[in-house]
């Protein structure tokens, strides 16, 4: 491998190649030796930046954590003003990205290695936490916003009907690996924004 003088160079390598390698095959499957050879460094260069396996995959959850906010952010940028129609704009745009990759889908990798380290690892726990709230906070957002215009039902508290939001979500995302297609994703997001979430019309 070439000599660099930059020092983030060598761990954002192996971040990038953990990042890839759980997405595409799990925490479990994968290991430190994959890891190095997909980043192109040696393995003993693994250790001089990271401690563990379990710590080095609660840094990669860090950064794809990261990388979700600023996805939304992005998103939030080109979507219409209105809330709910940015709610629309945001599950539009994710289930065209998971669209894109349907013939290998990966699923999210927060609630893959929920599923996978969650229960063993509680730094990597806590990461995943910290993500899924975070998550669930953005949307929460913008459901008052629409409550407020009175568009969405205020029967259900924002923070709550954010949080059924995430576990559909996740669900769909499962089962879109083994449907290999992600009608899951258009189903779940048509029954929740046009059927769970309207305001009730009696209210």
């Amino acid at each position: 491998m070439p000599r660099t003088a930059d020092p983030t160079d060598i761990p954002k390598r192996l971040l990038d190649a953990g990042r890839d390698l759980f997405l595409q095959q799990g925490y479990n499957a994968t290991g430190i030796q994959q890891i190095t050879d997909t980043a192109g460094v040696p393995k003993g260069s693994f250790y001089n930046h990271f401690s563990s396996k379990e710590a080095f995959a609660t840094a990669v959850a860090e950064r794809y954590a990261a990388f979700m906010q600023l996805s939304w952010t992005r998103m939030l940028a080109t979507a219409p003003e209105a809330p709910m129609a940015a709610i629309r704009h945001v599950f539009a745009q994710m289930t065209a990205y998971h669209e894109r990759h349907a013939d290998c889908p990966s699923g999210c990798l927060i609630g893959n290695f929920a599923s996978e380290i969650a229960l063993v690892s509680d730094s990597c726990r806590q990461t995943l936490l910290a993500a899924q709230l975070g998550w669930r906070e953005r949307l929460a957002g913008l459901i008052r916003a629409a409550q407020a215009e009175g568009v969405v039902r205020d029967d259900i508290d924002a923070t709550e009907l954010s949080a059924l939001t995430w576990a559909a979500w996740q669900g769909a995302l499962l089962r879109v690996k083994v449907e290999r297609s992600v009608q899951p994703l258009r189903d779940t997001v048509a029954l929740l924004l046009d059927r769970l979430y309207p305001r009730l019309s009696s209210h």
